[in-house]
C-alpha cells in the first residue's frame, strides 16, 4: 500500500467533497489513502474490482500493521482507495475485520476479495505478496502468519 505522486492537498479535496456528498460531518475522518497491491498493473486491476462491486475484502499482514506502527483497520473506519498514481477514486467502509492465520483460510472467506477462482492461486498470489512486503518491512512470511482480513463495501466513488 502507498501513495504515489497524487498531492495531500488534491487527496483533501476529494475527502471535502465526498463529505460534503454524502452529507456527513465535516469533521469526519479517514483512516488512510492507498492503493492495492506492490504493482501498477495489479494495483489498478484490484481498484478496477473494486469499482465494479466484485472486490469487497482486502487481507493484510498483521506484522505489516505493527512494524509500521498503524492501527489495523476497525468496523466503520473509511478510507480512500487510490489508482497507482494516487488519484483518489473511492471511499470504503471498513464492515467486518478478522485475524486469521493465513493457513486457516478458506475458499469461502477470500472469493470475497474477488480475485481468485480457487483456494490455490489465492494462496499463490498472497504469498507472493506477503514474501514482497515481508523483504520491504521485515518480517518473514510463515504459512500461520496473522492475516487480517478485512471486509468492506464502496460508499463513494467518482
Amino acid at each position: 500500500m502507498g501513495n504515489k505522486s497524487y498531492s495531500q492537498e488534491e487527496i483533501d479535496t476529494f475527502w471535502k467533497t465526498f463529505l460534503m456528498e454524502t452529507k456527513r460531518h465535516e469533521t469526519t475522518k479517514y483512516l488512510e489513502a492507498f492503493h492495492f497491491e506492490l504493482t501498477e498493473r495489479l494495483a489498478n486491476e484490484l481498484l478496477r474490482l473494486v469499482l465494479i462491486g466484485q472486490k469487497k475484502a482486502t487481507a493484510s499482514s498483521l506484522w505489516g500493521y505493527e512494524i509500521e506502527g498503524e492501527r489495523i483497520p476497525k468496523i466503520g473506519d473509511l478510507s480512500i482507495i487510490t489508482d497507482w498514481e494516487g488519484v483518489p477514486r473511492c471511499v470504503i467502509e471498513t464492515i467486518e475485520v478478522a485475524i486469521i492465520p493465513f493457513s486457516d483460510i478458506t475458499y469461502d472467506i477470500c472469493k470475497r476479495e474477488g480475485e481468485d477462482d480457487t483456494l490455490e492461486s489465492w494462496r499463490l498470489g498472497h504469498i507472493h505478496f506477503f514474501k514482497e512486503e515481508g523483504n520491504e518491512l521485515g518480517y518473514e512470511f510463515i504459512d500461520d502468519m496473522p492475516v487480517v482480513f478485512e471486509d468492506f463495501k464502496v460508499v463513494y466513488q467518482v
